[in-house]
């Protein structure tokens, strides 16, 4: 009998760190990944998002983050992806870390965006799972730049990729919020300069998954 894995390999595809598992969000992860989010990501005053998402309303909200993660997820090809990871502790999802390209195995640059669940916030868990979907970039995909972007005001975000030695890359200006124009400071990381942990992810899944990314034919 033909498993999950079998029907959409990316669903193989698992990144563990010391505390977390990164994986495909799949459908049963989608009641527990929306509830993270309805329990609030920022303080409501201000937007971090590019699209103002968390603004909508209760139903809405619940919806078209289902549509969005499953039009993503069966979008995927090797000349455009993005993988949706739903960032599991102890077995409940807290959040939600991408990693996404186009034209990868040419540009070999990768962009990212991530979000957790209030609670879960200020315990390094976003160090952690940004290092770890680094790692799978750099030493499994063999990417060899990833860019990403905060509000100038989220000091939070800045500050995670600082740490992970992502260099000032520009500044945008977009409109989050209607009305409402946003500085948003972009962010490059060269492999090289990769600043890691003290730990290594353990990556699996991910031979099943290279036709799906990187167009090569598994070793299956």
């Amino acid at each position: 009998m033909l498993s999950l894995t079998d029907v959409w390999p990316l669903f193989g595809l698992e990144i563990r760190t010391p505390r977390l598992v990164l994986r495909l969000v799949r459908d049963e992860d989608l009641p527990g990944l929306i509830e993270a989010a309805l329990a609030g990501i920022h303080d409501p005053a201000v937007m971090p998002f590019s699209t103002p998402w968390t603004d909508q309303p209760r139903e809405q909200l619940i919806r078209e983050t289902a549509r969005h993660l499953w039009t993503q997820r069966a979008g995927a090809t090797p000349s455009s992806w993005t993988l949706n990871l739903a960032i599991l502790l102890d077995g409940t999802p807290i959040g939600l870390q991408d990693i996404g390209a186009r034209d990868f195995a040419v540009t070999r640059t990768v962009g990212s965006g991530s979000w957790l669940t209030q609670a879960q916030q200020g315990k390094g868990l976003g160090i952690e799972m940004r290092a770890g979907m680094l790692q799978f970039a750099f030493d499994h995909l063999d990417a060899q730049v990833a860019v990403s972007d905060a509000a100038v005001w989220n000091g939070a975000s800045l500050g995670v990729s600082r740490r992970l030695g992502y260099r000032d890359n520009g500044l945008q200006r977009f409109i989050g919020r209607p009305g409402e124009l946003v500085e948003s400071q972009g962010l490059r990381l060269h492999r090289d300069e990769f600043v890691r942990p003290d730990w290594t992810a353990e990556v699996t899944g991910l031979d099943a998954a290279r036709s799906a990314l990187l167009g090569e034919p598994s070793a299956d």
